[in-house]
């Protein structure tokens, strides 16, 4: 059988996801480390964004869809249950971390500390302390999610749970988004327990310096 083809970059947290993905439904897959808008990622993707699929003819792009076809495509352990209320929560999740959470942890929060729009390269310190609120609504959001079963869809380890672990390391790396992940019990103890998975543990990026603190 073709093996799959990751194309994106090790530390993209979506190329992230759909790696773990991989290790824990045991596919041999080839990741080929590319930064974003490279030409083979825009042979994909009309956009130019990671990761994207090559598998034989086929090709995809969007992690939910790559990761939700490699999962049907292989033998379990499914990541996404087969039931339907199952099913549609770990949806639920996965859309709602995609489409507000990651805007605000990663892309708002995390970037003003490692892409910063300052004419000097420092923290976007304007930037950071006006998403504080919504930071910390999100992780008590989060934290409220897993505190009954240590899963966010029941009592499952679905891709739900694969596709936020990525975004809870990155934002850790940050001093406020550390404390209030810190602060979160249950949050604390959902991430340390999947963060000792190995499907977690051997696709972690490559080591890099904390985004610099400023003073606040």
């Amino acid at each position: 059988m073709t093996v799959p083809e990751i194309i994106g970059s090790a530390r993209s947290t979506y190329t992230h996801a759909v790696r773990m993905l991989c290790e824990e439904k045991g596919i041999d897959y080839v990741l080929t480390e590319r930064p974003l808008r490279a030409p083979e990622i825009c042979a994909i993707h009309p956009f130019g964004k990671m990761p994207v699929l090559r598998h034989g003819e086929f090709e995809l792009f969007e992690s939910k869809a790559i990761a939700t076809y490699l999962d049907r495509s292989f033998p379990a352990p499914y990541l996404f249950p087969a039931d339907p209320r199952l099913a549609a929560l770990t949806e639920q999740w996965v859309s709602l971390v995609n489409t507000l959470m990651d805007q605000t942890l990663i892309r708002t929060y995390l970037f003003a500390y490692i892409a910063p729009k300052t004419t000097n390269g420092e923290p976007d310190r304007a930037a950071i302390d006006a998403i504080m609120p919504a930071l910390h609504k999100q992780i008590d959001v989060l934290d409220k999610a897993v505190a009954g079963t240590g899963y966010l869809v029941a009592d499952h380890y679905t891709f739900a749970d694969i596709n936020l672990m990525p975004i809870l390391h990155r934002v850790q790396l940050a001093p406020e988004g550390a404390t209030a992940v810190a602060a979160a019990t249950h949050l604390t103890r959902y991430y340390e327990r999947h963060a000792a998975r190995p499907s977690f543990k051997t696709t972690m990026p490559p080591p890099q310096p904390p985004p610099r603190a400023t003073p606040g």
